[in-house]
This record gives C-alpha cells, structure tokens and sequence, in this order.
C-alpha cells in the first residue's frame, strides 16, 4: 500500500513532467522559461532572477520540491518554472523582470512549504542588484533627455532611487531587485538588455541560511 512519501514522490515526478507538455500552452500560467545555461549551471542572470525571499542558489535547487505554489499564487503571473531542459533546475520558479517584474506584494513566500523562499518583507527582498548603464541611459549621456521613468516606477524612491541633478542614482542597500525600472525602461539596446538592469548580485551572497 502506497505510504504518504510515495503520494509526494509520484506527485513531484509528475509536476516535472507536466513542464515538458505545458511548454505548447500558450498563455497558460505553467508555460515554462528555457534556460540556455548548462546541466549544472544556475539559470540566474541578468534580469533573470529567484523570487523574493530565495535562499542561496547553492542550496536552491535541493531545497526546492517543485510543487508550483508560488507560481500558482502570484497574481501577476511574473513567476515561472524552469522547463525540463534546465538540468537540475527544472521545475524550479524564476522571474523574468524585462517581461512582468516582480510587484512586491510577497505572496509567495507565504506559501513556500520548505523556506527555499524565506518569509521577508517588502523592504528585506534582496533579489539583484539594479545597475545603470549610463552609455544607454538617454538621462545619463544626452543633456535634453529627461526621462525619470526608473524613478517613477520604484517602490521605494528616494530610498532605493534617487535624482542627482535630474540623473538617476541607485542606493545599493535599500534595492529590492524587483525589475519594476527595467520593465518601464524606454530603452532596449541590441542584446535584449536595457538601460537599467537587474544584476543577480544578491543571489550569490552567502547569507548563513539554507
């Protein structure tokens, strides 16, 4: 008789295999992120990032059961899993900012049933780092520009994001990483990327928790 393991082994193993079929719906709030990097290599880049609350990327794919509550509960649909050709990481919820960033309101790690996303505040999410590119920023490199659209869009400005002569600056230790400026941003240069950025500075930092 099957014990209550095997129910969660049998439901995890098939969770992993719905990725592969749900890859063909379009539109439907499971479709899977294809990851490029390798078998082994973490999936998180540039303004690719875990959602909030996640624990070390050295620890992620092992604490995490891909069971989808996150990406059930999020009401923007701004996180998804990771398809079957992730390697280890298939299964696992990521957050593309340049498409739907994150919007903080922290439902997520409300549900996480193992703490693989811890439950923070708003003020405490870590996700990235943003960076800006002044060679692309039209408020950094022509003197006419004046967009503030980065500024705008920031949940915490005057903390995270300030203006300095009218040119946006960022406060390291108050950004969330949430990718709100990177998906308002005007600018797209030729690489995909923007002129403001979501570096996973963050995801790699050692913080003493598993």
């Amino acid at each position: 008789m099957p014990t209550k393991d095997d129910a969660r082994h049998i439901k995890r193993r098939t969770f992993i295999k719905a990725l592969g079929a749900t890859s063909v719906v379009a539109g439907s709030i499971f479709q899977p992120i294809r990851s490029s990097a390798g078998f082994l290599a973490s999936p998180v880049t540039t303004n690719t990032l875990r959602p909030p609350g996640a624990v070390s990327e050295k620890y992620f794919a092992s604490k995490c059961i891909r069971c989808g509550r996150c990406v059930e509960v999020c009401p923007y649909k701004c996180i998804r899993p990771l398809d079957i050709h992730s390697g280890i990481f298939a299964g696992t919820p990521l957050i593309h900012v340049v498409d739907i960033p994150c919007y903080l309101c922290m439902k997520c790690v409300d549900v996480c049933p193992t703490g693989t996303l811890r439950p923070i505040s708003q003020e405490e999410t870590r996700m990235g780092l943003a960076v800006i590119d002044k060679h692309a920023c039209m408020t950094w490199n022509q003197e006419l520009a004046l967009c503030r659209t980065c500024y705008n869009v920031c949940p915490f400005k005057e903390k995270a994001i300030k203006l300095d002569a009218l040119r946006p600056v960022i406060i390291e230790e108050y950004c969330t990483g949430c990718g709100l400026c990177v998906h308002g941003c005007p600018v797209t240069q030729k690489d995909g990327k923007k002129a403001i950025n979501v570096e996973p500075i963050y995801a790699f930092k050692e913080k003493g928790a598993r």
